[in-house]
This record gives structure tokens, C-alpha cells and sequence, in this order.
């Protein structure tokens, strides 16, 4: 879950963010190390679209996408994790080892009731 649905998700709001601020694209995949493809898909809501956060999660990568379009940011990577388990830990991502699942192996279910 969290390389298929939350690493994507904080990309592309990540990206979404800086193109909001004036970022092109293309700067915006050099300022994350990542394709322009790959942004364009984030843009395009084609990837990184299946998780929704929470308000304390969205100030966080907007204050990070500022940080990173000013140049203040060494390690993206490392910023990008501590958000994920900002997200662990306020319960919108379970457990790493038991996530997506119950107790007896049925899938969870999100707050609004679709499957993870």
C-alpha cells in the first residue's frame, strides 16, 4: 500500500502543490527527482490519486513544496517519509505488516468504505 497508493499520492500532491506555486513541470520532476512523465501523470490525476489526507497532512506538503521550490530542502526523499508517517501515525495508513487486511485477512476498509 504505501509504495503503490501513499508514496504516489504525496508525489502527486507534492507536484500538484508546485505547479500551483508557478513550477513548471519539468522543473518540477528535476526539484523531485523524478520523470516528467511522471508528473504530468500526477497532474493529470492518471497516478497517485487513490488516498485522500487529511488537512494536518496537506499543510504539511504545501509548506514542503515551498521549501522545495525556494531551495531550502536537502533531502526530499527523507521530508516525503517523515509526511508518510505523519500518515501512519494519525491512522490513514495501518500498519505496514498488516495493511490492506484484517485480523482474519479480509480487506480493510477505508473512512468512506471502499477497499483498499
Amino acid at each position: 500500500m504505501i509504495v503503490w497508493d501513499v508514496l504516489p499520492g504525496i508525489r502527486a500532491a507534492l507536484a500538484e502543490e508546485l505547479v500551483h506555486e508557478g513550477v513548471s513541470q519539468k522543473e518540477a520532476s528535476e526539484l523531485l527527482g523524478i520523470t516528467p512523465a511522471a508528473i504530468s501523470q500526477y497532474i493529470a490525476k492518471k497516478r497517485g490519486y487513490k488516498i485522500e489526507f487529511q488537512d494536518a497532512v496537506k499543510a504539511e506538503i504545501k509548506k514542503l513544496a515551498t521549501e522545495v521550490r525556494q531551495g531550502r530542502v536537502e533531502n526530499v526523499v527523507q521530508r516525503i517519509c517523515e509526511i508518510c508517517m505523519k500518515l501512519r501515525e494519525e491512522g490513514t495508513v495501518c500498519g505496514l505488516d498488516t495493511c490492506g487486511r484484517t485480523a482474519d485477512g479480509d480487506l480493510c476498509r477505508n473512512p468512506s468504505g471502499s477497499e483498499r
